[in-house]
């Protein structure tokens, strides 16, 4: 086929391929051959945005800007959302970009105009330190999510279960990690007893190792996690007065190199998510998306039973109406039984420096739909910055023509906001008033610390009054030995035993006596 002829057939297959009925945004121009062609455009469909999607590419490729554009057109739908942000490279989104020509030329080339401007933004941290402190309830975690997070055993799992059972029974509030630390001190101490009766025995063994796992999760700073308030999902679902929807960044800066607080968090919250919003199936736009940026660190460290959760968490919260979207530097980093689950794929360049590499190129290439336009795995080799291949789910959930893609530059700055700029934000932040300070309310830890201080306090008192029978009896026999010991007591038993004495032998004489006559 001649190259105009191909040409041609390229723009008929593209256009038909990512025209759609519905609402749709733009992500970027068509390529073929190396060269952009105007004006024709790349669009995703937002009817399939809730199918979950990956961001993948080498180091400094452009996949960082890919998220930050989706996050843009996402907000000017009118769509709310969450940005995980472990590199801190994400907060330019709060401000409109400079411009540069490069920009200019990319903009050109794709065929769309260039409008400089800033989003809004929520910024949120684990610690409090650089946004809005996040926090959860042990109780909103639930026995089974604990058990996964603290990786706990089947026998380990069922004592947990129970404690929950136990404190809600008991009206006992699981509020932060204290409070169970405190309950599982009173089962096994001063509540042994009436635990027992209701509940059975606990092994020590199981309770020490939990308590550990317990102690573990704390040093990696979930101890500030856990408290409240805690986050209503509602406050990540807002517009602002433009109907464009709220960006919410949350900076895990700080806790890059814990994985495990990490993971509790982010399982949490799409848990949470699931648990409190209503079904609502296949609908013409996302309720949320959520994007996961460094994806790798979710899964590397993560348990087979939390790598479950993560599966099915992310298999059924689609319904809900929430999109999660994964990024990392390679689609190997994600497990298979997740990457299976994703619909649309935005594939920077790869590099191959081992046999290993070429062989996940090979991979890579294969999970893409075949091209009659592309020979893909040398394709994948040859990207520049800020090209990527490209494929979604169009009308009825069929993959779209795989397509690179030069991706439209992002309207917001593409550095990081100056701590004076954020600083300024969290000042005008309405949310900051409502979480910032944290609430300690009367939970598990302070009613069992109450009752045992109550059962101390009584135990004293028995034994006072025990230790004072005692020493009233001592004290009685001390009197007694004290007159027996004086001259009068000797005086009076003296003649007490004579007169006994006295009797006993007149009685002996008479009888003597009378046998004499």
């Amino acid at each position: 086929m001649e190259d105009k002829d191909l040409r041609q057939h390229f723009e008929d297959v593209i256009g038909k391929g990512y025209t759609f009925k519905g609402e749709s945004m733009i992500v970027g121009g068509a390529m073929l051959n190396g060269e952009t062609i105007p004006e024709l455009f790349v669009r995703v469909p937002l009817e399939t945005m809730n199918r979950h999607g990956l961001i993948a590419g080498a180091t400094g490729t452009g996949k960082t800007k890919s998220l930050q554009v989706l996050a843009e057109q996402l907000s000017d739908q009118g769509m709310p959302v969450v940005l995980m942000d472990i590199k801190g490279d994400l907060s330019g989104l709060a401000k409109p970009s400079p411009g540069h020509p490069k920009i200019d030329e990319r903009m050109q080339k794709i065929g769309l105009p260039f409008t400089p401007k800033g989003y809004p933004v929520e910024f949120f941290s684990l610690t409090g330190k650089e946004g809005i402190p996040l926090r959860a309830t042990v109780t909103e975690f639930g026995p089974i999510l604990m058990s996964r997070i603290l990786d706990l055993n089947e026998t380990q799992g069922g004592i947990m279960a129970v404690l929950f059972k136990y404190a809600d029974d008991q009206h006992l509030p699981l509020v932060d990690l204290k409070d169970l630390k405190e309950l599982m001190r009173w089962v096994m101490g001063e509540g042994r007893d009436t635990f027992r009766e209701a509940y059975g025995r606990l092994s020590t063994a199981s309770m020490g190792s939990i308590l550990r796992k317990i102690v573990e999760l704390e040093q990696q700073g979930a101890d500030v996690f856990f408290g409240e308030p805690s986050l209503e999902i509602d406050d990540l679902m807002r517009v602002d007065d433009e109907g464009r929807g709220i960006i919410n960044i949350i900076r895990l800066t700080d806790i890059q190199d814990k994985p495990k607080l990490f993971s509790t968090f982010m399982l949490q919250l799409l848990a949470e998510l699931y648990a409190k919003m209503p079904e609502v199936g296949d609908q013409d736009r996302p309720e949320l998306v959520f994007f996961i940026d460094e994806a790798h660190l979710i899964f590397k460290n993560a348990t087979k039973t939390l790598l479950e959760q993560i599966e099915t968490i992310v298999k059924l919260i689609r319904s809900k109406g929430v999109g999660i979207y994964f990024v990392t530097q390679n689609p190997r980093d994600v497990p298979d039984s997740v990457l299976s689950q994703l619909g649309l794929k935005i594939q920077h360049a790869l590099r191959a420096f081992t046999a290993k590499d070429r062989k996940n190129i090979k991979l890579t290439a294969e999970n893409f739909p075949v091209s009659e336009f592309y020979d893909t795995d040398k394709l994948l080799l040859k990207l520049g910055i800020g090209e990527a291949l490209f494929t979604a789910l169009g009308h009825k959930g069929r993959p779209t023509p795989l397509v690179q893609v030069m991706m439209r530059a992002p309207q917001s700055r593409m550095d990081i906001l100056t701590p004076s700029e954020l600083n300024e934000l969290l000042l005008q932040s309405e949310l900051r008033k409502k979480y910032a300070e944290p609430i300690d309310k009367n939970s598990a830890y302070e009613i069992l610390k109450e009752k045992i201080e109550k059962a101390r306090k009584q135990e004293e008192a028995e034994e006072e009054k025990t230790e004072k029978k005692k020493s009233s009896g001592r004290h009685e026999k001390s009197t007694i030995e004290k007159i027996v010991n004086s001259s009068v007591g000797r005086t009076i038993i003296r003649e007490v035993t004579r007169s006994l004495l006295g009797v006993l032998g007149l009685g002996y004489t008479r009888r003597r006596r009378r046998r004499r006559y």
